[in-house]
């Protein structure tokens, strides 16, 4: 039988706070176990996630010049320690919308085999705003979406022949083990947000538009936005206005979020569109259910309605905040899609994602 290939290369962002990152981090616990030697590759500095293999971060040379010449002086580092490494194979988990970078990167950086992994299920962020230069760049490449829909929306868009579905994996084990620690928010009952606070993308007015108009309030069930982000002044703002003050609580990033989102009553996503959202089996694993709206692409993936979460309508209010109800006056809703939420998200583990990228590897 064919062998494993023995170095791979990832290449991310960075390793600290986002979905796509924490992926990546999990990527190298996939590939360590698989037999590689693993290394990663950091556009930006900072690491909070667990992962393994070595760490090249090319953050310190962006810290140290974020310049045009200082740009053209990564590409050049980066290149060489890829010559001087000569990998078996690169997944690259980068977003790639910048037209010039990507065409450099794509042509004249990755000289070994390459796998692109998109992560969101927007354009302007999984590529360029250039159609036909996708397809020149990416039509014959190794594609991984990790949402069917969004693999099926990239291959037929850009005429990609090579597009794979691989879901994020999660190590549930390490999940259950982290959301034991101690939970020293003393609130009484809750729901849950936990993400980056980014009002376009997370449509957190949504959120609280919609707790705003729930029974949640009358009943002391508060709210727990958990996170930091760039337009956290405006939602807290956005929160006073609703006159919220005594039912939304804001707290900033940690690195272990579950001991939160275990003692939460449900979790809510109201995302404009999610390339796979991954908070949504990291709470199923805790026996979390999950409220979230319909968006494009990752929740009807992963959440069956009424069995270990609900789906509504996204942009309503209304629809949102009758499932907000009816998950906390509703106890036996609750309980089945509590009852039903571990095992539904089996498919994610590690050992069964391990075996998607393990017979990826073998036909690229």
């Amino acid at each position: 039988m064919e062998t494993l290939k023995k170095k791979i290369c990832i290449v991310c962002t960075s390793l600290d706070y986002g979905g796509a990152e924490r992926a990546s981090a999990t990527q190298s616990i996939i590939f360590h176990k698989l037999g590689f030697e693993v290394c990663i590759v950091t556009v930006n500095s900072g690491v909070a996630y667990s992962h393994k293999g070595t760490h090249f971060n090319l953050g310190v040379l962006k810290n140290d010049k974020d310049s045009a010449f200082g740009r053209i002086r990564r590409l050049i580092t980066f290149k060489k320690f890829l010559n001087k490494n000569r990998f078996d194979f690169i997944v690259d988990n980068r977003p790639r919308n910048q037209a010039y970078r990507e065409f450099i990167i794509t042509k004249f950086i990755y000289n070994f085999p390459t796998i692109y992994v998109i992560h969101s299920f927007e354009e302007s962020l999984a590529f360029t705003k250039y159609k036909w230069l996708n397809t020149f760049l990416y039509k014959n490449k190794a594609m991984v979406c990790v949402s069917k829909i969004g693999a099926d929306k990239f291959k037929n868009l850009y005429r990609l022949n090579q597009m794979t579905t691989i879901y994020n994996a999660f190590d549930f084990d390490e999940i259950s083990k982290q959301s034991n620690e101690e939970n020293k928010l003393n609130i009484g009952d809750y729901i849950i947000f936990y993400g980056r606070i980014h009002d376009k993308s997370k449509n957190l007015k949504l959120l609280l538009d919609a707790y705003k108009i729930s029974r949640l309030n009358e009943r002391q069930i508060k709210l727990l936005i958990l996170g930091d982000g760039p337009d956290l002044d405006l939602i807290q703002s956005y929160s006073s206005q609703l006159h919220l003050h005594n039912d939304v609580i804001f707290k900033a990033f940690v690195k272990n979020p579950f001991p939160y989102v275990k003692q939460a009553k449900f979790l809510v996503l109201t995302s404009r569109s999610e390339g796979f959202a991954m908070v949504i089996p990291e709470s199923l694993s805790l026996r979390v259910p999950v409220l979230s709206v319909d968006c494009e692409a990752g929740p009807k993936e992963i959440i069956t309605n009424g069995y270990n979460g609900l789906l509504v309508e996204n942009f309503n209010k209304e629809a949102l905040a009758k499932g907000m109800n009816r998950f906390i006056e509703d106890s036996d809703i609750h309980d089945f899609c509590k009852e039903n939420a571990v095992k539904s998200i089996y498919k994610f583990s590690l050992d069964d994602i391990s075996n998607d990228w393990k017979n990826l590897f073998f036909k690229v």
